[in-house]
């Protein structure tokens, strides 16, 4: 697999599934685009998404809190908004410790 330095994209993905899965690589391509629109949709709507095995990627409301402007120094409010966490399951902490 020949990947950007350091890291993994859309294309990669749809390389390994053409040489492991058999499909086109248009197949390929196509099946990564709809896995990660539903992904998307999901999270669209306000939902959570698991992958077992892998993790979960989390949505979170903020609330309107006051910030400062660090050059400044001058307060500023921070408008409540939604974000989008990412917490790694034990397995793939354990992967990535290893190295």
């Amino acid at each position: 697999m020949s990947r950007s330095v350091n890291t993994l994209t859309r294309a990669d993905l749809a390389e390994t599934i053409n040489r492991k899965m058999g499909f086109s690589r248009a197949e390929s391509l196509d099946l990564v685009e709809s896995i990660l629109a539903h992904m998307c949709d999901a999270m669209g709507d306000g939902e959570n998404v698991k992958i077992s095995g892998f993790g979960s990627f989390i949505l979170r409301d903020k609330k309107e809190r006051i910030g400062r402007n660090p050059k400044t120094g001058v307060e500023v409010p921070i408008t409540p908004r939604r974000v989008m966490t990412f917490r790694a399951s034990q397995l793939l902490k354990e992967r990535i410790a290893k190295g």
